[in-house]
């Protein structure tokens, strides 16, 4: 698949999100790349329910909630969104754009690159068990990308957080059989969610066992069936998929192989306008680094801000914007 926009911009937290709106107020289109399955970042996959106190306007918010307004924020500019991708090689053509590819392939070509990255791309955290790395698309999946897919199939989750027990009230009608595993004898999610797991068992709408640890994987070609350890003994678990839910590790990934000048996992920019050494590559959020950096989102949407009135002049061919007031203009969709 290739994907022709104005603006790729990788990651879709916050600052991304509202990158788009400002890339819109001026007319140009945009293209998100994130590897989380949902849009929102840090926001959405580990503190959806959190408040927010700094957000101008909200006394507070919860995190869920801002992605939900941003989401709304930026529909009349109809971004478009690669999710569960992460990416992988950029080249510069003749013509000055950019050739982005992902891990799956998807090739996205835009006039200027915004690294809206966050802390770096959220790479699962993997269980420790001997090749993993085989079974990996053959059986184990550590992002839930399209639910469907595990429909009247046997799944085993692994974990016992906040994302681990959704997924298993989500899953618990639409799986053939489902079963979660988590090493501890407690959970680390919210009381609701805790509560609800409890019902599923009661109702035998999913298998549970506490404290017990992933310890082998079996299957000649693909994952067929998983040993855990139990309290008391071995037990042989046959499954279609598992699914280990583990918490998220950020990481700056592949983006420090591609030529920027990169401190301490952080990316240089010019304050001017947010653009790093690489002409047509902006970085804005928590992944840039400045004299007097403040890892905040208000500040993420500043940088933002700016940023797309300097990307304005590459996409336009040199072209300056005209600053209007959306008090004066409204939105107007593209």
């Amino acid at each position: 698949m290739k994907i022709v926009t104005d603006i790729a911009i990788i990651g879709a937290g916050p600052c991304g999100l509202f990158a788009v709106f400002e890339a819109g107020l001026l007319k140009m289109r945009c293209h998100l790349i994130d590897y989380l399955a949902v849009p929102g970042g840090q926001l959405a996959e580990i503190y959806p329910k959190k408040p927010i106190y700094d957000i101008p306007g909200y006394p507070e918010i919860l995190a869920k909630d801002l992605v939900d307004n941003l989401m709304k924020q930026i529909e009349p500019f109809h971004p478009g969104f690669t999710l569960g991708e992460r990416a992988e090689n950029i080249i510069k053509l003749e013509d000055s754009s950019f050739e982005i590819t992902t891990n799956l392939n998807t090739t996205i070509n835009a006039k200027v690159i915004a690294i809206a990255g966050g802390l770096g791309c959220f790479e699962p955290r993997k269980p420790e068990i001997e090749n993993i790395e085989y079974y990996e698309n053959r059986g184990i999946d550590y992002i839930i990308k399209d639910p469907i897919k595990y429909q009247n199939k046997r799944v085993i989750i692994a974990g016992g957080g906040d994302s681990a027990l959704d997924w298993c009230i989500y899953l618990a009608n639409l799986t053939s059989d489902l079963t979660l595993v988590h090493r501890r004898s407690e959970f680390r999610a919210a009381p609701e969610s805790v509560s609800k797991i409890e019902q599923l068992v009661a109702e035998k709408k999913l298998k549970l066992y506490l404290s017990s640890e992933l310890e082998k994987i079996n299957g000649l070609h693909k994952l067929e069936s998983i040993t855990i350890k139990t309290k008391e003994s071995e037990v042989i678990l046959e499954t279609d998929y598992l699914i280990p839910l583990f918490g998220l590790s950020p990481k700056l990934g592949p983006i420090a192989n591609w030529g920027l000048n990169v401190d301490k996992n952080a990316i240089d920019v010019n304050t001017l306008d947010y653009s790093t050494n690489i002409d047509g590559i902006y970085a804005i959020g928590d992944i840039n680094s400045y004299s007097g950096k403040l890892k905040l989102i208000l500040c993420g949407f500043h940088e933002a801000t700016l940023m797309m009135q300097s990307a304005y002049k590459i996409v336009n061919k040199g072209k300056k914007p005209s600053f209007k007031y959306t008090t004066v203009t409204g939105i107007n969709s593209i």
